[in-house]
């Protein structure tokens, strides 16, 4: 059999060459990235997320993780307001102190992934409220 070593069948043909695609396009150049980073930083620390707005408006990527931010704000807010309020209520409000604490862990694990994120240079979407979009 050594004759036949790396031959192929005559009826299957090799596969076509893939085009590997990137996993996100960049939003903006290497040098906007890294003049802006401690501001995509701040973007997901509470409300320092008006500091990227003022300070680096002209900024893609200071406003992507800005939107994030904002996002992860609005969203930790309301879901914290909301159980809040539940809690004031009879019975309902023993059940709602665990859905509580878990939106206060998940804002918290949000916001350590997008300054990992931003820290790093990169664009990527923060799981669950990432692709929404409230800042253009």
């Amino acid at each position: 059999l050594p004759d036949f070593r790396g031959v192929a069948p005559a009826d299957r043909k090799p596969p076509p060459p893939q085009s590997v695609a990137p996993a996100q396009p960049p939003l903006s150049d290497a040098e906007d990235i890294e003049k802006n980073k401690i501001y995509a930083v701040l973007a997901y620390v509470g409300l320092l997320f008006l500091v990227p707005l003022l300070a680096a408006p002209e900024s893609k990527f200071a406003r992507y993780h800005t939107n994030q931010g904002v996002v992860l704000f609005l969203a930790s807010t309301i879901a914290s307001f909301a159980l809040m309020v539940l809690t004031f209520i009879p019975f309902v409000g023993c059940l709602a102190i665990l859905p509580l604490f878990a939106v206060l862990v998940a804002t918290l694990v949000l916001m350590i992934l997008g300054i990992v994120n931003a820290a790093s240079g990169q664009t990527r979407p923060l799981p669950l409220i990432g692709h929404y979009q409230l800042i253009k």
